[in-house]
């Protein structure tokens, strides 16, 4: 990665046109070929950048200005940087990297939710988890207290898609003779109103789940309500 911090105008042309005035920025040139400017400020979000594939050329304009004419690989758009002070130039190798790595995502979730499955309900227990559908696999099959089965759906934010894609497991297991009837829960750490409303018109229970919680690291005496 090469990081310049330099005094610069830059333009913006093709499907629009964006104009930034002289000041000092800085300009981040990545390994996948994408250029930004960055601002001291607006947090992650650059002012302006290029997308890979794009190619960047280094030059001297007419008056003797430092310019930089960044082309896209697939449009006419183009990224131009005339630079009136270079401030600092550098060149970083960060090498391979391995991702973002999040915690309580939905894997974790429905780890946790397999060994504490009374979250879900009273008298709820694991019969497997991953149950295999024609269409998919369910997260969680359980039974209920009366032994009636249960298809859980585990999200971090719960949207209209999950309880969409809840409704048609529910649709293919009902068809079971061995599992009918089966109802669905759908368990999130957040679930969108639109998303409640939905579910609960096709008979769908929400259940909000505490990641903290269920890790054993949320103690309750720490709370002020």
């Amino acid at each position: 990665m090469r990081l310049v911090i330099a005094r610069c105008q830059v333009d913006y042309a093709g499907r629009l046109a964006a104009h930034l005035p002289l000041a000092t920025r800085l300009i981040m040139v990545k390994n996948d070929g994408s250029v930004l400017i960055h601002s001291d400020g607006g947090s992650y979000k650059p002012l302006n950048w290029m997308s890979p594939p794009c190619v960047l050329r280094e030059g001297v304009a007419d008056d003797g200005v430092t310019e930089w004419t960044v082309t896209a690989g697939k449009t006419d758009d183009t990224l131009r940087i005339r630079i009136e002070e270079l401030v600092h130039d550098t060149a970083h190798e960060l090498g391979v990297d391995p991702g973002l790595q999040k915690d309580g995502v939905e894997k974790h979730l429905q780890e946790l939710l397999a060994e504490h499955t009374t979250a879900l309900g009273a008298g709820m227990n694991l019969v497997r988890r991953e149950y295999m559908t024609a269409i998919g696999p369910v997260d969680l099959l359980c039974k209920g207290a009366t032994n009636s089965s249960v298809a859980v759906e585990i999200k971090r934010r719960g949207d209209i898609d999950g309880v969409e894609q809840l409704t048609r497991y529910l649709e293919l297991m009902n068809r079971d003779p061995a599992l009918r009837p089966v109802r669905g829960i759908f368990a999130a750490q957040e679930i969108k109103p639109q998303a409640r409303v939905l579910a609960h018109d096709r008979g769908i229970e929400c259940v909000v789940v505490n990641y903290d919680e269920l890790r054993g690291i949320d103690d309750p005496s720490l709370r002020l309500f």
